[in-house]
């Protein structure tokens, strides 16, 4: 076999390949085999008419169509291995000649891994908020604390914020019921924010019996997009009663004996809540700056994967219909055409970011154990509510696991950068945060896994619920997983939500 590579742009490569029929001799011996297993011939059993018949009555077409399809792809694979290159995708492949006899000759353009030149991420400095824990946040910390062990009781009084009101809901859309919008009887906290926008500035101010009206936008269902009026009417003020913050409450709301033991423990908890937001901060800072520095040519359909999976995920949530979605985007201040264009932006800075850290990652020879797997499995499977093992499942029938894998992979390469960098308080104080990415190498089982390019990893189950709730789905530094950790992997484009792992 013979074979030539033409680079067409730093991401992408044409093969030509031209194999002598001396060399197909093993897949024509397949192809008749095959061919004729699949036909009867009068007067030879199954699988046993000689090859020179079933050229007669089939045609050679037949048969060179079969070793065509079979030696191709395994002819591809091998040119790509002579070539040095890492494909990313499937080639578009066109077979250019077949000289019966002679060769068979074909074409293959394909996208492939760019050349990285890695900055040094040593010279990288960020500076991050203090973590530092005051009086007023285990205050904070307490009054929530409270606020589980209180009792609601009625009042007759305008309701207020933190107050309890119960309330029955009915909206219109153009002047129809909005049938998903209705309810009665539900109990709302004021000031929470937890149903639709305009709601808790209407209540504030409200009595038992009153009732007002308020138009806002609705951002879900079939009338997702839409100016929709709304009706409220509260039947119920209640007001919420604290315990006394004293030892005996330490005593029912922990293991504690005292309100002082009970505040110690509340500022060690929050501390570490704290730290892991500082360590977040570092890592998603030194990926910005890491990203500035670094020139990575982009391969334009895994780009395009990026965007198709993206989009489809936007307008997914519109039950597919472009209308809902383009009137959503507009109620948001934003053009299609905006949307568009920020949404291709955020899949070419994912893809980026995925090339940048699979090349630190292969420099660095970053391992990933099965344990650092298992535990990202078991993370993501308590993420989506499932088992690990429904998760597993999940991942295979979507082709999923190599995507966990990558991840897991490029955070660890990640960690190995924040490692090397310079990292400062606000006083320019350098900040330690050892515990939280290792201070070993890369592949030293005693650095812990950073949560891919979405969250800080930590040794414990504490910093990686915390450093993955931060995580966001739209963020460009929050990829889709389109590229493989394995240089031979194919890009993976599945239609399904999250934006770590689908499954």
């Amino acid at each position: 076999m013979k074979s030539t590579v033409e680079h067409l742009s730093p991401t992408r490569v044409k093969l030509a390949v031209e194999v002598p029929f001396d060399e197909l001799k093993p897949n024509f011996d397949r192809a008749y085999k095959k061919i004729a297993q699949q036909v009867r011939i009068p007067g030879f059993r199954p699988g046993k008419a000689p090859a020179r018949i079933l050229d007669q009555r089939l045609g050679r077409g037949v048969v060179l169509e079969e070793v065509v399809n079979e030696a191709v792809p395994a002819k591809y694979g091998e040119a790509v291995e002579e070539a040095e290159v890492q494909p990313l995708g499937q080639p578009d492949i066109e077979v250019t000649e077949i000289g019966d006899g002679d060769k068979l000759a074909f074409t293959a353009e394909v996208d492939i891994r760019p050349e990285i030149t890695v900055p040094d991420y040593s010279s990288i400095s960020v500076s991050v908020d203090a973590a530092e824990v005051t009086d007023d946040d285990v205050d904070e910390q307490l009054t929530g604390l409270q606020a589980r062990f209180g009792t609601l009781t009625g009042v007759e009084r305008p309701a207020k914020s933190g107050d309890f009101v119960v309330i029955d809901l009915s909206a219109t859309v153009d002047g129809e019921p909005v049938e998903e919008a209705q309810t009665t009887g539900m109990s709302h906290e004021v000031g929470s924010g937890q149903l639709i926008e305009g709601l808790d500035e209407a209540l504030e101010g409200m009595s038992s019996g009153d009732t007002k009206q308020f138009t806002t936008t609705l951002v879900a269902g079939e009338h997702a997009g839409k100016e929709s009026e709304v009706t409220v009417t509260v039947s119920q003020v209640k007001e919420r009663q604290l315990p006394e913050a004293d030892d005996e409450f330490a005593q029912l709301a922990s293991e504690f004996d005292t309100l002082d033991e009970l505040k110690d423990d509340l500022r060690t908890r929050f501390a570490r809540v704290k730290k892991m937001e500082q360590g977040s901060q570092a890592r998603d800072r030194v990926l910005d700056a890491l990203l500035e520095q670094a020139d990575v040519p982009l391969p334009e359909s895994v780009v395009q994967s990026e965007v198709d999976v993206r989009a489809h995920e936007a307008v997914h949530e519109f039950d597919h219909d472009e209308a809902r979605l383009n009137s959503y985007v507009e109620s948001q201040g934003q053009t299609r055409e905006e949307f568009d264009t920020e949404l291709r932006t955020n899949a070419e800075q994912a893809v980026k970011t995925q090339l940048l850290l699979d090349k630190i990652a292969d420099e660095a020879n970053v391992q990933v154990e099965q344990n650092e797997l298992m535990e990202r499995i078991m993370m993501q499977a308590q993420r989506f509510g499932v088992s690990p093992e429904e998760y597993i499942q999940q991942a295979q029938q979507a082709n999923q696991l190599g995507a966990v894998f990558a991840d897991v992979r490029r955070g660890k390469a990640l960690a190995t950068v924040v490692q090397a960098a310079t990292i400062t308080g606000p006083d320019g104080d350098p900040v330690d945060l050892s515990e939280l990415f290792g201070t070993g190498a890369a592949g030293d089982e005693e650095a812990p896994e950073a949560e891919g390019a979405d969250a800080a990893a930590g040794p414990t189950d504490d910093a990686s619920q915390v450093a993955d709730a931060d995580s966001d789905a739209s963020d460009p530094a929050s990829p889709s997983s389109q590229v493989e950790a394995d240089a031979d992997a194919d890009t993976e484009v599945v239609g399904a939500p999250d934006s770590t792992t689908r499954a």
